[in-house]
């Protein structure tokens, strides 16, 4: 089924339309909104007949049925559209606004075009379906009369929840922190996720018989054994939250913070208005702002501290710059190896490539600078690529507040399962079975607790087969 077999040579590819940089800074609402009807269906037309959909069946973790929705789309049936997506997919009014999208780089138009905007197509399918009032819970006709617990709320705990409170199983999710929604809720600004979406589906779960418990904190408040004897099933869907440390000469200095405390403090706030950031707890108002790490935490920290008022914003990778357009080393229909820029990119700061750090300065405490060097890659012996410092570019960045997105360690997965009694393999990962359960039985892992920081889509993915494999145990029990 095609959506139109011209379409991809009639209409160019036009992305995300977005609000002026000059109105979205002064406030955190979403930074980008769709385009008229009439735009989404030419977009949807380009939609080739290729075969072999390499958009699902290589480049999509979800295995999202997305020629079948474009074809939809594209004719205006909207609410098949919405069906088709759902059956793959519990959150794309998520996924349409966060994923990076890598069914488009699968994308066969992308061979020697620009691929379909996949991404936008999923994320107005589904805003129609909440503006038309077709979402509504799906309660399961039968209950089962079995008892799961989940442990987490983020991407993963919440999608592993719906699917088995659909299948008749009572279900409870249990979040330390005060509010259900995890890294979806603290970790993402509202300007790329605002939180009444994820409020809406939250209501929507509930209502489906998902229990919420917020402010607990299991192995504090709550013993595994206690989940064990009290549940039929336990899954552990924490999700990755030891971020990578720098261990170099000043850190200890005021200013310093991890990215993603930075962040949840910013999305504790609900939304001030901007500029300023008046009330949070690590302010980058008026004050020279260092992001290290070039990601996309990173770029969350460039555009949350622009809007705070950060009166210069500088963000560092010790990588190399990637090229403007795919790397022969990432081929089609592979992730490709290029340079990306986000939203936040657009507003302002400078990106530098190629950068380390070897000290932070400071004065009566606090950090006022970072001692830097330029980098090159080689090839060691080994043949591994290793960086060494460029001789002569020593440099000294001035810095009020340095914001480390380094990303998350195994380390401190393993950490947690071990608190949990899970059996660990050589790595420090989880020993899980083909139905995702650990060496106790009755207690399963998912997410990034189970496989280390990744994507949202791929959070969900790995939800979704541990609530099957949950639900072929309570099956047999």
């Amino acid at each position: 089924m095609c959506a139109k077999p011209t379409g991809f040579l009639e209409y160019s590819r036009k992305d995300f339309d977005k609000r002026p940089k000059g109105e979205r800074l002064l406030d955190w609402q979403e930074v980008q909104t769709l385009q008229t009807p009439a735009e989404l269906t030419q977009q949807a037309a380009r939609c080739m007949d290729c075969g072999i959909p390499f958009c699902h069946a290589h480049g999509c973790p979800l295995g999202n049925l997305i020629p079948d929705f474009n074809d939809m789309a594209y004719r205006g049936h909207w609410r098949e559209a919405l069906a088709l997506l759902h059956r793959t997919n519990n959150f794309p009014e998520i996924t349409g606004r966060i994923c990076p999208a890598p069914c488009e780089t699968s994308c066969t138009l992308n061979l020697n075009q620009e691929p379909v905007t996949i991404r936008q197509l999923e994320l107005a399918i589904v805003e129609k379906g909440w503006s038309e009032g077709w979402i509504t819970p799906e309660p399961a006709a039968v209950k089962s009369g079995r008892r799961v617990a989940i442990i987490g709320s983020g991407p993963a705990g919440l999608a592993a929840a719906q699917q088995l409170a659909r299948a008749g199983h009572e279900v409870t999710v249990f979040e330390q922190d005060e509010r259900i929604g995890g890294i979806l809720r603290y970790g993402i600004p509202d300007f790329k996720l605002e939180k009444q979406v994820l409020d809406r589906r939250l209501q929507q779960m509930a209502a489906e018989g998902v229990a919420f418990e917020t402010g607990v904190t299991v192995g504090v408040d709550l013993a595994l054994s206690y989940l064990q004897r009290s549940f039929h099933a336990v899954l552990l869907a924490g999700g990755a939250r030891h971020p990578r440390d720098l261990a170099v000469p000043g850190r200890d200095l005021a200013g310093i913070h991890f990215a993603m405390d930075f962040l949840v403090r910013q999305n504790r706030l609900a939304r001030p208005a901007a500029p300023g950031g008046q009330g949070a707890e690590i302010s980058a108002a008026g004050k020279r702002v260092v992001v290290i790490g070039g990601g996309d935490t990173g770029a969350d920290c460039v555009g949350t501290s622009l809007r705070q008022g950060a009166v210069a914003v500088t963000q560092f990778e010790i990588l190399p710059k990637p090229p403007p357009t795919r790397s022969e080393s990432t081929p089609w229909p592979e992730w490709p190896y290029v340079l990306r820029s986000s939203s936040s990119h657009e507003e302002g700061g400078e990106r530098r490539w190629n950068i380390t750090t070897h000290a932070f300065l400071g004065q009566d405490g606090r950090v006022n600078g970072i001692r830097c060097a330029e980098v090159e890659w080689v090839t060691a012996e080994n043949g591994r690529r290793i960086c060494r410092d460029r001789a002569g570019t020593e440099f000294v960045q001035p810095a009020d507040l340095v914001l480390l997105a380094m990303g998350f360690t195994r380390e401190g997965n393993s950490e947690v399962l071990k608190r949990f009694g899970v059996e660990l393999d050589a790595a420090g990962n989880p020993k899980l079975g083909p139905d995702g359960m650990t060496s106790g039985r009755g207690v399963f892992v998912t997410g990034d607790l189970a496989s280390g920081a990744s994507l949202v889509v791929r959070a969900i993915a790995a939800g979704r087969r541990a609530a099957e494999g949950i639900h072929c145990f309570l099956g047999a029990l």
